[in-house]
């Protein structure tokens, strides 16, 4: 048993250790943070790289009075520790069990729901005019690493907070490591800034030390302050944050528990936004981690001793990315684009294999779907990969930069559907809703490996425009053996002549076809419409459809706007004169859980669609 972290039930017991207590905390919080994620699976890399920092913000401010934003919010283990949840930490990322991300209905002491980069920043600058507005005397601080700063919302941020005056302290965590390795320029002036570490430590010192002297120390630190400008231009030139407004301190050592509680201290001294640079690394303290903090980012339950994860089967990413090596191959023309995400989406090997063709945009979604338009422009055939959750990101894009131009453009949707244990942010629940919306995008969702290499090559080389091939987290889910892809639009399973009718794509139709031969078996005969193009839907689907009596669509996504919707719109126009029942996810967001206990609570498993058939007929 962790001895110190079981007596932490609040920040305020932090406060009480003195410093050779805090060391010994960050051991017993690490060890809980290897042990409690080898079970669960989780971000580990990035959650032992802060734990230094996160103790530090507890020990040096007042939680929940100042508010503390975490950017992405993956790294929000320690603050759980520390924060009243020791206790319900071994239900991470399970059902009913605390969140592996912020969330404000678990504590009070979590500000934001987190789960996208870069939005840190702009949240902590309205909380911190907000206490201005209030005359309310707390802070507000953003906690954000380097990776999202090559989002471009980290610097809108940036650019309106800077000459505030408001008590907004942001915190970069220089890891220089993103999800994938750190990409461009932002990267490498960063890496220049490490250089001169002695010389910020200094000012930082001196600064404190000029601004506590009684009555003339502030007249003092102001004629300090302009010395101390015109030497830093002289030598170093001005940092981008300083330009922007902000007083800079840093480097300091993220691992150095006096130096960063030191630093911190100093930050609050200062009546105006600071940026508080600190250097960390990814994975500190198990072996494994900091040696492949990609591989340790998101893992799933994995051995201590070895360090292997447990991988179950191969899965959609990596099937995604084999094939896709193989178009490229043979087509100069075919180029992949990742969001900082090259091991997520099953593009290491492409990036290995094709590095002229590779293209790592970084934390930074909205530019690679107008990246992708400018490719695609002059001949080039884009293939950008990312995760459902983040493609939200770039509707206008999507609507503006891409369909309207008209250009080809292949969107590998990755975790499409439910995701499980990342939960709210992470669901892939919305993209068929949003993209259906958008004039001329065609929307492929398979339901095998087999298919999603069919669909994959349609998008590459037959269809026009924008289109979306959607595919989910994970294994394949099992088909029938006398089940055969036809190519085409939609596929017919199971008795064809069946006035009862279910429809439905991609993983659900497995679960479908072992529930036709449950309910064969209660006397009740059914036939399966499975759509392979969910976007448009096929006519010649509908007609089928029109003589049944009863029609059941299960769908993986939410149901405003989604294609069950759209399919009952077409059979509506058309006369349809039967029963049609809609099941899907209903105005709400998908809390976290495994997979499969999602598709059993949303009843789209094989017993929830047995379910709803034999109780309605």
């Amino acid at each position: 048993m962790s001895m110190l972290l079981n007596n932490i039930k609040s920040p305020s017991d932090v406060k009480k250790l003195n410093d050779s207590e805090l060391e010994l905390l960050a051991k017993e919080v690490r060890q809980t943070l290897i042990d409690t994620v080898s079970k669960t699976g989780g971000h580990l890399a990035s959650n032992l790289g802060v734990v230094e920092l996160t103790i530090a913000l507890h020990k040096i401010f007042d939680s929940p009075n100042d508010q503390i934003v975490w950017d992405v919010g993956h790294q929000v283990y320690t603050h759980k520790l520390l924060t009243g949840r020791y206790e319900k930490f071994s239900t991470l990322r399970t059902k009913d069990g605390i969140s592996g991300f912020p969330r404000p209905s678990e504590s009070e002491h979590d500000i934001f729901y987190s789960g996208h980069s870069s939005a840190s920043i702009s949240a902590a600058y309205g909380l911190a005019v907000s206490k201005k507005l209030n005359n309310d005397p707390g802070y507000a601080i953003a906690v954000i690493g380097d990776g999202s700063f090559t989002g471009g919302l980290a610097y809108e941020g940036l650019n309106n907070a800077g000459r505030s005056n408001t008590r907004l302290i942001v915190i970069l965590n220089d890891n220089e490591m993103s999800i994938s390795e750190n990409v461009g320029s932002i990267a490498r002036y960063l890496a220049a800034i490490r250089t001169k570490p002695r010389y910020y430590s200094f000012m930082a010192d001196v600064e404190t030390s000029l601004i506590k002297l009684p009555r003339s120390g502030e007249k003092i630190y102001n004629i300090f302050n302009k010395a101390k400008t015109n030497l830093k231009n002289a030598m170093y030139q001005s940092t981008i944050f300083e330009n922007m407004g902000f007083k800079y301190l840093g480097p300091i050592d993220g691992h150095n528990m006096n130096a960063l509680c030191a630093a911190l201290e100093s930050a609050k001294s200062i009546e105006s936004p600071v940026l508080l640079h600190i250097n960390t690394v990814k994975g500190k303290g198990y072996n494994f981690a900091e040696k492949s903090p990609s591989q340790f980012h998101g893992i799933s339950k994995f051995d201590i001793i070895t360090g292997e994860p447990v991988l179950p089967c191969a899965n959609y990413s990596s099937e995604f990315g084999k094939y896709l090596c193989e178009l490229a191959q043979n087509d100069k023309r075919i180029c992949a684009i990742t969001a900082a995400m090259s091991l997520g989406t099953g593009l290491e090997e492409f990036s290995k294999k094709f590095p002229k063709q590779f293209f790592d945009v970084g934390l930074a979604e909205e530019h690679a779907v107008t990246f992708s338009g400018g490719l695609a422009k002059d001949g080039m055939i884009p293939v950008f990969a990312v995760y459902s959750t983040f493609l939200q990101r770039c509707y206008d894009q999507l609507v503006h930069d891409a369909a309207l131009q008209g250009e080809k453009i292949v969107l590998a949707i990755d975790r499409a559907g439910f995701v499980g244990e990342d939960g709210e942010t992470h669901q892939g629940i919305l993209d068929v809703a949003f993209l259906n919306t958008i004039p001329k995008i065609t929307v492929y969702s398979p339901s095998s490996f087999k298919e999603l290499k069919a669909c994959l090559s349609k998008a590459v080389y037959k269809d026009d425009g924008v289109v979306a091939v959607r595919y989910p987290r994970g294994c394949e889910v099992s088909l029938p053996e006398d089940y055969e892809y036809n190519d085409d639009n939609f596929s017919i399973y199971g008795d064809e002549k069946a006035k009862i009718a279910i429809a439905t794509y991609g993983n659900v139709f497995g679960y479908a076809c072992k529930a036709l031969e449950i309910l064969k078996q209660k006397g009740i005969s059914v036939k399966i419409l499975k759509l392979n193009k969910i976007k448009p839907i096929d006519e010649k689907a509908v007609d089928i459809l029109m003589d049944c009596d009863s029609i059941f669509f299960f769908e993986e996504g939410i149901r405003s706007g989604g294609a069950g919707e759209a399919l009952a719109l077409k059979l509506l126009e058309k006369g349809f004169k039967g029963d049609f029942k809609l099941q899907a996810i209903n105005d709400c967001f998908v809390a976290h859980a495994s997979v499969a206990q999602l598709l059993e609570q949303y009843e789209l498993d094989t017993n929830g669609i047995v379910k709803l058939i034999t109780g309605s007929v």
